[in-house]
């Protein structure tokens, strides 16, 4: 074959080439997709190097090795061909930015990020060379930083190359060296590095490379200094809204056709190579349009009343407003909020909170889950409970931890009917689920999570724990799988899986997986579970009711059109209120209400911007009553009828986020998490300006507002319990009433 980028190459093995990302050490790096429409990224071996004596070999024996190889850090590898006429590997499609990118645009990062950057790289690191691998090339341009951290791939070219090869120690120095681009900007000065980490990333880059830290001491130190945790995301709003721009743009071309399909193909670039991620990111980041940016100028469209039958996005009458393209009817029609058929916009302004009561501990939390008169307080040390009204110490402390902070795919914690449930690890056991008695702080019952599944005389997939969630008598465990015995493949799709536990003694009552069951959604009552596919390509996506009455056997299915983006992550947005599933669908800007029971579409309502934008839905959430469902949109909160999807009022952001950008609801930008709540009268929302908003759920006017100067970069963590919202920022814990008094 033609070497890829030369006349006109856009093949290579089973992969279509989408656009040309980087070139590093005369090795080309593509964004490519298979047939289905899968993401991966492949890289193509320069002829140099492919001509080693010996290369071929190498590269062999460091991809079989690679293919075992399983860390939260790294970028697994897919598919390779050492033998093709230009070698290639493809790693796995992750979505996030180069380091360089994002500190060449934004700037040096904060030290609570550097914090997140080295440790991650030095967990990835542990896990290579504990294989007796070594990576050979970390740096500003191989490091991803990604929603959930650093991600650097499980090969780097490096480790297949002849002598010298690098060693444990070169890689201690890359990463020391990353870290010191990271804190500077490119200035080879460790005087820009915080003190937190000016020792240790100093010691990395000792010229003698005895004298270098190991990666696992670099864990271990930064794991002792017991500083405070990142809660919220690790990177600034700009950077994530980058990332969400790139995302729902490759997402998009992902899921163009071939010439065989209903979609267009992808746009093309002057040289005919397909669209470059970097152009990607260039057009996007900069007024995050794909999210809603310009969101006071949103406009309802759609007929939103009841339907009689059919399903979402489907072909049948009710789905009028979405094409199974997930584009525009021509009988659809456009109405403004401030129009006469619906409310004037209201925006956001109000005084600063009055707190309840704040306090300070000893370790930052990393997880919190409150009721009306305790809240459980999780740290990487122990859990506390305090109570509700004081803040003071309620009950002893106990040996449960977290270690890990409360993310957009992460929430290790649940309350009801008096007992708070928590994923932790104990001085004896790691992977544990357990149920503490709100009443006195003592643990009713701990159960032990099988991290794995054995196969024979070898670990075949690894169970990773995301979050619990509580229904009724029934508490649920929801994750992903992981394959350990090398077999995934670019065309292997997220397996996810369903744990249910009987809540009074936390016996297993039952157990599915499957690459159907992602982003599960647990409703607070009844036997009807949700759950959506994983990415599907040029396929339509689905959700999927999960029927736990009759241990988890699948009900019934509703295709979503390929057009949303959300499907190419494996996690569109759902929620539940009043016996209704609501979930995006169309091209990500339609919200659709169906039966919890029969998957029967109750009603849609479709969200356009007058400017002709395109905008994006984020996550919904419902009153605790389940009357009302609230959609975030950018710098919108709307505020819907769950009966019938009528717009009751509509809250706008003013202004804007901390680094000059357009102010946007934090859950307009992520896919999960808890970034919006309710209390009985109150919606409770964070914005990318670091502000927490109290309004009043009848009118959309804001109660008041907490924003903290000396709060990490990342934000602040928070819950509501009753009639109050409790925030950590850093080692301090608040209380503010719903109404401010």
């Amino acid at each position: 074959m033609d070497h890829p980028g030369t006349d006109g190459a856009q093949r290579i093995g089973p992969y279509a080439l989408l656009g040309k990302e980087s070139t590093a050490d005369g090795s080309e790096v593509f964004a490519a997709r298979t047939d289905k429409g899968l993401l991966v990224t492949v890289t193509v071996v320069g002829p140099e190097l492919a001509a080693d004596p010996g290369f071929r070999d190498r590269f062999r024996a460091a991809v079989e090795r690679a293919r075992t190889l399983s860390d939260a850090f790294l970028v697994p590898v897919v598919d390779a061909d050492a033998d093709a006429p230009v070698p290639w590997l493809a790693t796995r499609f992750t979505a996030g930015l180069p380091l360089r990118q994002v500190v060449d645009r934004h700037g040096p990062l904060s030290e609570p990020a550097l914090r997140v950057l080295a440790d991650g790289l030095a967990r990835a690191l542990v896990t290579l060379h504990t294989a007796g691998t070594v990576h050979g090339e970390v740096s500003p341009d191989s490091v991803l930083l990604t929603m959930d951290g650093p991600r650097i791939t499980a090969l780097g070219m490096a480790g297949a190359t002849g002598s010298p090869a690098p060693s444990p120690t070169d890689d201690m120095m890359d990463l020391g060296s990353t870290v010191l681009f990271a804190a500077s900007g490119g200035e080879p000065d460790t005087d820009a590095l915080p003190v937190s980490l000016r020792e240790v990333i100093g010691g990395c880059l000792y010229p003698e490379p005895p004298e270098r830290p190991t990666a696992e001491q670099l864990v271990a130190y930064l794991r002792h200094q017991n500083l405070p945790s990142l809660t919220g995301s690790w990177l600034p709003s700009a950077v994530t809204a980058d990332m969400a721009a790139v995302t729902a743009a490759v997402g998009s071309v992902s899921s163009g056709s071939d010439g065989r399909g209903p979609h267009p193909p992808p746009p093309r670039t002057a040289a005919g190579t397909g669209v470059s991620r970097r152009k990607l990111i260039i057009g996007l980041a900069g007024g995050v349009a794909a999210l809603g940016g310009a969101a006071a100028a949103l406009a309802f469209s759609g007929d939103s009343s009841p339907a009689p039958d059919g399903r979402a996005g489907g072909p049948g009458p009710t789905a009028r407003p979405v094409s199974p393209s997930g584009g525009r009817s021509a009988s659809a029609h456009s109405a403004s909020p401030s129009s006469t058929d619906g409310p004037e916009p209201v925006v956001l302004a109000g005084p600063d909170a009055a707190k309840a009561w704040s306090d300070a501990g000893k370790h930052a939390p990393t997880c919190l889950e409150a009721s009306d008169k305790v809240v459980m307080v999780v740290t990487d040390t122990a859990t506390s409970f305090l109570d509700a009204a004081t803040g003071k110490s309620k009950f002893h402390q106990l040996k449960a931890t977290n270690e890990f902070s409360m993310s957009s795919f992460e929430y290790p914690t649940a309350y009801a009917d008096g007992v708070f449930y928590l994923l932790c690890d104990t001085p004896s056991y790691s992977g544990v689920l357990a149920a503490f008695d709100a009443a006195n702080g003592k643990a009713k019952w701990a159960t032990s999570l099988a991290a794995s599944d054995p196969g024979g005389a070898k670990l075949v997939s690894m169970y990773s724990s995301n979050y619990v969630a509580v229904a009724g008598n029934t508490v649920y465990v929801c994750g992903q799988v992981r394959q350990m015995d090398g077999k995934y493949s670019a065309e292997s799709p997220t397996t996810g899986y369903i744990r249910a536990f009987d809540a009074a003694t936390g016996k297993k009552l039952w157990q599915v997986k499957g690459t159907d069951i992602n982003n599960v959604l647990v409703p607070p009552s009844g036997s009807h579970l949700l759950a959506t596919s994983a990415v599907p390509g040029k396929k339509p996506g689905r959700v999927q009711m999960i029927d736990a009455g009759r241990k988890g056997a699948r009900g019934w299915k509703v295709s979503v059109p390929p057009g949303s983006y959300y499907f190419t992550l494996g996690w569109p947005l759902t929620c539940y209120a009043a016996g209704l599933f609501l979930f995006a669908g169309g091209n990500g800007n339609t919200l659709f209400a169906v039966d919890a029971a029969t998957g029967t579409e109750k009603w849609h309502r479709r969200f356009d911007s007058k400017n002709g934008d395109q905008v994006q839905i984020g996550t919904p959430f419902a009153s605790p009553d389940g009357a009302t469902v609230y959609v975030p949109v950018g710098s919108d909160l709307a505020a819907l009828a769950t009966a019938d999807g009528k717009h009751r009022w509509v809250a706008v952001l003013d202004g804007a986020n901390d680094t000059g950008g357009s102010n946007l609801f934090n859950a307009s930008l992520t896919l999960g998490g808890k970034n919006a709540q309710c209390s009985a009268d109150t919606v409770f929302a964070t914005d990318s300006a670091k502000t927490l908003w109290a309004i009043d759920a009848a009118t959309g006017r804001a109660r008041w507002r907490y924003s903290d100067p000396g709060q990490p970069d990342v934000g602040f963590m928070w819950t509501v319990g009753g009639d109050h919202v409790f925030i950590a920022s850093h080692l301090t814990m608040t209380a503010i009433a719903a109404h401010g008094r």
